[in-house]
């Protein structure tokens, strides 16, 4: 799979783009299985036409640029993710579009020129309500009435579970209240994060639990505080294990909110510092609560541990 890095006015870093393509548009936070409605659609048309399939994306996120949002912005999949996704679905590329303010004043007619007409596109898929160019004013049908016989378009309608739509604020909202089964029937996977195993206070050990403590890649969107089911990569192999999200409130000052993120991982006893672990999160087995002392905290991590090994017996 290629990737492309495009810039206004069309900077292109990288090969020239010499491929017809059918190209399934979209922010696709999170790649979820109303994206992937999409995606499959360009993936079918590109059959059809007997081109490549490309998806285009955009980094970062719009609302960073317009300063329309103060507080920061978090990612179901951070772009590195994303790629990653997409390769997985067997797109032939992808073409990522720096959102830059000089990018956000394009009215939707030079998005189409820029974009879409001079990166050999001829067919466009995205879903009903995708919007491009200054304000947002450019909508699906003005894609088709811009094209000038250049490409073909396909509009993907509203994609729902249970009746309601799917989305990346759907979605959010679930991971805010740690429903990770839900969040894995939205996205179509579990969900995942990645970071890097770090030094801890290493009380872990010490309570015969020993943890691998994860700071998080930036921008990543964290789940509810709480104890989860987890599966965790290390070395290329997977883990069965529980992960703590949150605060130590049996140990730490109350006052003092530093978010921590430990997994201890069954079956494994090596020194795995500096190395770059993948979580994939399934269920939320408790919420975090303090406890009266060491035993009744390591009594309870022995419960959390047996719910994790039925879950995963089980699934």
């Amino acid at each position: 799979m290629e990737v492309y890095h495009l810039s206004y006015p069309n900077h292109l870093y990288g090969n020239e783009i010499n491929d017809s393509y059918a190209l399934a548009i979209g922010f696709f936070d999170g790649v979820h299985t109303g994206h992937q409605a999409v995606i499959q659609e360009a993936l079918n048309k590109g059959q059809e036409l007997n081109i490549k399939t490309a998806v285009m994306t955009f980094d970062p996120h719009p609302s960073l640029v317009l300063g329309g949002r103060k507080e920061q912005i978090f990612y179901i999949t951070p772009i590195e993710q994303k790629i990653e996704i997409l390769k997985e679905l067997q797109v032939d590329a992808v073409f990522v579009v720096r959102f830059t303010s000089d990018f956000a004043k394009l009215t939707p007619t030079e998005f189409i020129k820029s974009f879409i007409k001079q990166n050999n596109v001829k067919h466009v898929t995205a879903g009903f309500d995708f919007t491009f160019g200054a304000f947002g004013k450019g909508t699906m049908e003005d894609m088709e009435q811009l094209s000038d016989g250049k490409y073909t378009v396909t509009v993907v309608g509203k994609q729902e579970l249970s009746g309601e739509k799917i989305s990346s604020t759907r979605i959010r909202e679930e991971l805010k209240a740690g429903n990770m089964e839900k969040v894995k029937e939205l996205l179509g996977r579990p969900f995942m994060l990645s970071g890097v195993v770090i030094h801890g206070d290493k009380r872990g050990r010490t309570i015969d639990f020993p943890t691998a403590n994860i700071q998080l890649a930036e921008g990543q969107y964290t789940p509810a505080t709480g104890v989860y089911a987890v599966k965790i990569c290390v070395q290329e192999k997977w883990y069965d294990g529980v992960c703590n999200v949150g605060f130590k409130p049996t140990f730490n000052n109350p006052d003092e909110k530093k978010l921590s993120i430990e997994v201890h991982i069954f079956d494994f006893n090596q020194s795995i510092y500096g190395e770059e672990v993948i979580v994939h999160w399934y269920m939320r087995i408790r919420s975090e609560q303090k406890f009266n002392g060491i035993d009744e905290l390591k009594a309870q991590i022995a419960k959390d541990k047996l719910v994790a090994i039925d879950y995963f017996k089980q699934a």
